[in-house]
């Protein structure tokens, strides 16, 4: 059992009771080690910063690897987040981010930081080409064209933009699936008839939704969080065959899309981009997108961790 801490003010009270959690956790692991019998081991710490110094007290812990894969952002985070990161990170022997933004940030604190992007699994989302699959139940009987978005439906979408794109497309239905964030949603644009909002899916049922999608969308604001946002769903999406369409929100992401797909600076050209792709999409734009997919697949990607991680421990032990 650990102690709940957060509420308190940073500081050594804090920091002293954080010293004892940390202590239960990590002789909790060295424990779990010693009985499996590992005596070294890799440690990866995958965006939870909340406890810097565990990483310090692994015995078998040859490699501390800090893996960041978003900004710190909810106040809850925020609270003791920024500097308990910054001890993470001098702790750790490498850094590795999921976007050009954090990398950049990152990069400034630790040399040892390094940009490997997310990726999709194609084996989930190939399925949406199967001609025997049938749409999912929550989107089948919504009226075509369907412009969908699959993921959490909260502070990072541009409602705003998204409601004159809805506006100026009555004649077109636009789907949001997943979790909401009530709180984020503006009253206006629920109250619009053309948007419909479905409950969350099992990962497995993706391909389902997203057939029963004419476009696919990431209509995410732009702003300095979103800057640092590389979305699994870009692949996901690239990975079913549909057309995409994105905001602007982060364009380190042409350097993997290149022109596959369409990022809007506003409704303007999101409603275009919409118009475009209904009446101009092809089976070899199809393909382009499924072969931008096959380059950004997990298998690709652990590769390059595999390789990363490799390199720095035959510097750090000097086994092969």
């Amino acid at each position: 059992m650990l102690l709940s801490i957060n509420f308190l003010p940073e500081g050594r009270i804090y920091r002293w009771l954080l010293l004892w959690n940390e202590r239960r956790i990590s002789a909790r692991i060295n424990r779990i080690m010693a009985e499996r019998g590992i005596d070294e081991f890799i440690f990866i710490n995958s965006f939870n910063f909340h406890y810097p110094g565990v990483s310090t007290m692994l015995s078998g812990a040859v490699l501390k690897i800090y893996h960041c894969v978003d900004p710190i952002i909810t106040d809850y985070d925020e609270r003791h987040g920024f500097l308990s990161e910054d001890l993470l990170i001098n702790n750790s022997d490498l850094v590795i981010c999921t976007s050009k933004a954090l990398y950049r940030d990152k990069i400034k604190k630790k040399k040892q930081t390094f940009f490997i992007p997310n990726a999709a699994d194609l084996t989930v989302s190939s399925r949406a080409q199967d001609q025997d699959l049938l749409i999912h139940p929550s989107v089948s009987d919504i009226p075509g064209p369907v412009i969908g978005y699959l993921g959490a439906i909260e502070r990072r979408i541009d409602f705003e933009m998204l409601m004159q794109v809805a506006t100026m497309n009555p004649d077109k239905s636009f789907v949001l699936v997943g979790p909401t964030a009530r709180e984020f949603v503006p009253s206006r644009f629920e109250e619009l008839k053309n948007v419909y909002f479905r409950e969350s899916v099992r990962y497995d049922e993706m391909p389902a939704v997203v057939k029963g999608f004419d476009i696919a969308m990431v209509p995410f604001k732009k702003d300095e969080v979103s800057a640092t946002i590389f979305p699994l769903k870009l692949f996901e999406y690239l990975g079913t065959g549909k057309p995409v369409i994105s905001t602007d929100f982060n364009m380190d992401l042409l350097e993997f899309t290149f022109d596959s797909v369409r990022y809007c600076r506003n409704a303007d050209e999101f409603s275009a981009a919409i118009s475009f792709y209904l009446t101009n999409d092809s089976q070899e734009a199809k393909a382009y997108r499924l072969s931008i997919a096959a380059d950004n697949t997990w298998s690709r990607r652990m590769s390059e961790l595999s390789s990363l991680i490799a390199g720095f421990y035959r510097e750090k032990t000097g086994h092969n």
